[in-house]
């Protein structure tokens, strides 16, 4: 019954930080509309407010959480999970720390879940089997979510990749500069691919140089098509080549990058169909073809 109650209470806090991270955007979107209803205002000193039960417990909690994660993976840092994040678009809406403690909940949580599965399955063995493999499954799994969102997101910016290029190439022989050709693919396009640009055009708008806005670029988006695209234009802006001709050559390397990649898949779809198929398809025939024959056989003998 305890290890019960301990698994509600830590499944019950991994859920509130799960809930925490989701409403943080619209929490920090309503204290800035509060600042700025209240701009201007004359402040008066207020009495010292009483710490609020998330100041007093939660947070520190978070924090032990987060340490607790990074000293049992030292190679991972503070760093490094929010580039995992930021690769995986989950930076403005998860923050490491959150991150990090909500991987040792997971943990926390599978291991007395485990324990509570061992405890009625059999005696100790069992339960230190059972705790010790829903830990380390619950601490594993965050990581393994967020490196198939970033692998899905890179997926889907290769194949927009093309058909951003080719706006981009449209808008500069047009006549419009690199920038503005940018704030137009931002203007008509829209997912993964869509959102890379426009924190790239942020950041050149904030005073950042193009050369280190599209190398922060390719470090968001690992893909080999994103960093020839970024390679070619800083040479490009560096030799005085014609925009317009580079992001043309670079659209259709891009499309038939993306083709091959395509025609690969399809390459390698019948060897990853065959374990299913003897799996689960050929024994299911055996048992229809083979079954009446034995039986009758069975009944001859």
């Amino acid at each position: 019954m305890l290890l019960l109650i301990l698994g509600v209470g830590v499944l019950a806090g991994a859920v509130y930080l799960i809930g925490e991270a989701t409403t943080y955007p619209a929490r920090q979107r309503a204290v800035s509309i509060r600042r700025a209803a209240t701009y201007g205002r004359p402040r008066f000193r207020r009495r010292e407010r009483e710490e609020t039960f998330r100041e007093r417990v939660l947070d520190p909690a978070k924090s032990r959480l987060a340490s607790a994660a990074l000293r049992l993976t030292p190679r991972a840092t503070a760093d490094s999970v929010a580039a995992k994040l930021l690769a995986a678009g989950l930076s403005r809406t998860v923050s490491p720390r959150t991150f990090l403690a909500g991987k040792s909940a997971a943990g926390i949580g599978g291991f007395f879940f485990g324990a509570l599965l061992g405890g009625m399955a059999g005696g100790p063995l069992a339960v230190l089997v059972f705790a010790g493999g829903l830990g380390v499954l619950g601490f594993t799994v965050p990581d393994f979510v967020v490196s198939m969102r970033a692998r899905t997101r890179r997926e889907h910016v290769r194949s927009e990749l093309p058909d951003a290029l080719d706006l981009l190439a449209v808008s500069v022989e047009a006549g419009l500069g690199f920038d503005g050709a940018l704030t137009k693919l931002t203007e008509h396009m829209e997912g993964p691919l869509c959102e890379e640009f426009t924190l790239t055009l942020n950041e050149i708008r904030m005073g950042e140089s193009r050369h280190d806005a599209l190398k922060r670029l390719v470090e968001r988006v690992p893909a080999p098509e994103m960093a020839a695209f970024v390679r070619a234009l800083i040479q490009a802006d560096q030799l005085g080549i014609s925009l317009g001709r580079i992001l043309r050559v670079q659209a259709a390397d891009t499309r038939l990058r993306r083709q091959a990649a395509a025609e690969e898949k399809a390459m390698k779809a019948p060897i990853k169909m065959l374990f299913p198929t003897v799996l689960f398809i050929f024994p299911c025939m055996f048992i229809v073809i083979l079954g009446p024959a034995l039986l009758n056989i069975s009944k001859i003998f």
